[in-house]
Formats: C-alpha cells, structure tokens, sequence
C-alpha cells in the first residue's frame, strides 16, 4: 500500500466517523425538536446523510454502481422537502377574512 492510498483510506475512514456522529446528532435533533418544521428539516439531512454514506461507500468500492442510487435519492429528498414545506405553508396560512370568506358562505348556504 503507497503512501497516497493510505491517506485515501484515513480520509474516507474519518469522512465516514464524521458521517455516523453527524447522523447520531440528528436523531437527537429528531427525537428533541419542538416543531414539525424542525423534524421536516432532519429528514431532508438524514437524506444527504445517506447520500452521503453512499458515496463513501462508493469510494471505498472504487465502483460508480451507487451513483443513480444517489441522484434518485437526492431527487426524493428535494421532493419530499418541497412537499412538506407546501404542506406547511397551507396549514399556517390565515384564515380568508372579509370578502373572501363571503365566497364560503355563498357555496355553505
């Protein structure tokens, strides 16, 4: 083993520590956060976590299988987030006050 692949390995070997003690935090994030917004915000990170991890793995392997299984999953946490957002957006919009509520009781009557 040359002296560059070692320090490739010590590299990933850290990249990787760093990976699981960012990934223990957010559980506690999770389990602790006071909002819905925060636990939308963890899940969008343990998505780039697991990315993440996969392209460590990727690069341990040397081998570029994992890469659409990243995209695919990048694609579904940006969806995921923009879904949940909206939701969150329609949930905490005010209520429709003055003419706008007229046009509910015209379809209620």
């Amino acid at each position: 083993m040359t002296v560059f692949e070692w320090i490739d390995r010590v590299l990933l070997t850290a990249a990787v520590v760093m990976i699981l003690l960012a990934g223990a935090l957010l559980l506690v994030r999770l389990w602790l956060g006071p909002s819905m917004l925060d636990r939308a915000i963890c899940l969008d990170v343990t998505a780039a976590l697991i990315i993440a991890g996969l392209g460590a793995q990727a690069a341990f392997s040397r081998d570029p299988f994992y890469f659409p299984i990243m995209l695919v999953l990048a694609f579904l946490g940006f969806t995921g987030s923009v879904a949940i957002a909206r939701f969150i957006a329609v949930r905490d919009r005010p209520t429709a006050t003055g003419r706008e509520a007229t046009v509910e009781e015209d379809r209620s009557a």
